[in-house]
């Protein structure tokens, strides 16, 4: 099992195109009558750090301490970037160009819908690309990693030399490349193009074996250590030198929105291999991170944690049954928040599982996308409950309703607890809906007012009537 590392004491140098992203957001409520486009009523704006900004936020957020060095113009843009990466973090050593502006790009969204995107830029012809190399030098002498992105606006446009410069001082240099050209990027220990720039370079592959003997061949034309190709759905390959290709699988469960995954998967691998890790390591995280990262919209992180939780999560030997230990609830809650999923919990005993209780939970599960019931444990029924018409309470194991409860096609999780409520409990997952059956009002409800505190929303639902398990008991006695 991978273990993300102590990315604390790693140093990357985060070195290429700088970009402010700017959203405006707002409903579509009508068609202009000027043209046949929609109009949008913009209610909020927000920025955002792209390009290679975006992969230092990546870094940092990992933990990792990371610099930063592009080109920005004398703007405003530029005051607001270099902000925004402070805020994050980061060291900045941005080289402001006279005459330029800072690369922009505004994308005007409505209902979570691109409608159009605006770029503002003039990759910075009057930059001699030769005054970054002295700059690059004295900045990488304090890393462990180098990472070069290149969205080809003008940052990277001799990148060659300071390859070279970084492979003088045994950096392990990471490429996200761009264009039709790698020959510059030659010498690197990593180049991480999608498919389409690969096949743009290489020629299309018509299957698995064509894409690994094809990169294999462009790897040791351009003394390459390894070729990543990301793959969207398909996962990624890795070709690299002395070893098998390797073939992983994607760990996307939704995509929302792809901006962004390829400076995810650079700064995994790039902060990885400055913590220690090895090669095939640091990929296999740079997958689970992509993975996160597309269930988000616009640019946006992957932390530690995130990649701590997911692994948690492919790994738990309990997922795939739905019975659930409290840490493995909240990697699963941390996962279903990440893709946007709206998460619904109740609690009960569920003694003896009868009708009414299916037709709550499927109730309950239809308010969102994920169920979580939350069970007594064995004490704590005894302490409720006691015995009812003299038959000990509970007439079925903790064991025997986990197992019935996550066997129903509307329940996703379920979890033991054992206090008298679960409040503790709710209030460390927070759930966005928090469910309970019976005559409550929401403010009686346990953990209700921490649910609400954080956002969400408490509801109450009916029972079945004429369905209880007391009566249940009851009727078996007369029975008997």
């Amino acid at each position: 099992m991978i273990h993300p590392p102590d990315f604390s004491a790693a140093r990357v140098f985060v070195v290429g195109d700088v970009m402010l992203d700017s959203y405006w957001h707002g409903p579509t409520l009508r068609i202009s009558p000027e043209a046949p486009v929609p109009i949008v009523q913009v209610h909020q704006q927000e920025s955002r750090v792209g390009g290679a900004g975006n992969v230092a936020i990546n870094a940092a957020s990992l933990g990792a301490s990371t610099r930063l060095l592009g080109l920005v113009g004398e703007d405003e843009a530029a005051n607001q970037l270099e902000s925004l990466l402070v805020e994050h973090g980061i060291e900045c050593a941005l080289q402001r160009v006279a005459g330029s502006k800072t690369i922009t790009k505004l994308r005007v969204i409505s209902r979570h819908q691109q409608i159009i995107r605006l770029d503002f830029e003039d990759h910075f012809p009057r930059w001699d690309p030769a005054t970054l190399l002295d700059v690059f030098k004295r900045n990488a002498q304090a890393a462990d990693a180098v990472i070069f992105s290149d969205y080809a606006k003008g940052a990277l446009r001799d990148v060659q030399p300071l390859i070279v410069a970084a492979r003088a001082l045994q950096l392990p240099v990471i490429v996200d490349p761009k264009g039709t050209d790698f020959e510059p990027y030659r010498g690197a220990t990593v180049l991480t193009p999608n498919l389409s720039e690969f096949e743009a370079v290489a020629g299309l592959c018509a299957s698995e074996d064509e894409l690994v003997r094809r990169a294999e061949r462009l790897r040791q034309q351009l003394n390459l250590h390894a070729l990543l190709i990301t793959r969207s759905e398909h996962g990624m390959t890795l070709v690299a030198e002395g070893q098998a290709p390797i073939h992983l699988p994607t760990q996307a469960r939704e995509v929302f929105d792809v901006t962004g995954a390829g400076d995810t998967v650079a700064a995994i691998v790039g902060a990885g291999l400055a913590a220690g890790l090895t090669l095939i390591d640091a990929v296999a995280l740079s997958n689970i991170g992509a993975g996160i990262v597309v269930g988000k919209l616009g640019t946006a992180s992957v932390t530690a944690d995130d990649l701590r939780a997911a692994l948690h999560l492919n790994t738990a030997p309990h997922s795939a049954s739905g019975i659930c230990t409290e840490a493995e609830l909240v990697a699963q809650r941390q996962r279903a928040r990440a893709q946007g999923e709206t998460v619904v919990m109740t609690n009960g005993c569920f003694d003896i599982l009868h009708p009414g209780h299916i037709e709550y939970l499927e109730q309950a599960r239809a308010l969102g996308d994920k169920l979580i019931v939350a069970v007594n444990d064995d004490d704590s029924v005894r302490r409720l409950k006691g015995a009812a018409q003299g038959v000990p309470r509970p007439v079925n194991s903790l064991a025997h309703r986990l197992r019935m409860l996550s066997a129903l096609a509307c329940v996703d999780w379920v979890v033991p607890f054992s206090e008298d409520t679960p409040e503790r409990l709710i209030s460390r997952v927070l759930p966005d809906i928090l469910v309970k059956g019976g005559d409550y009002r929401p403010e009686q409800i346990a953990g209700g007012e921490q649910v609400i505190q954080a956002g969400g929303q408490v509801q109450v639902l009916d029972f079945l009537p004429g369905h209880s398990t007391s009566k249940l008991i009851q009727k078996i006695r007369q029975e008997d």
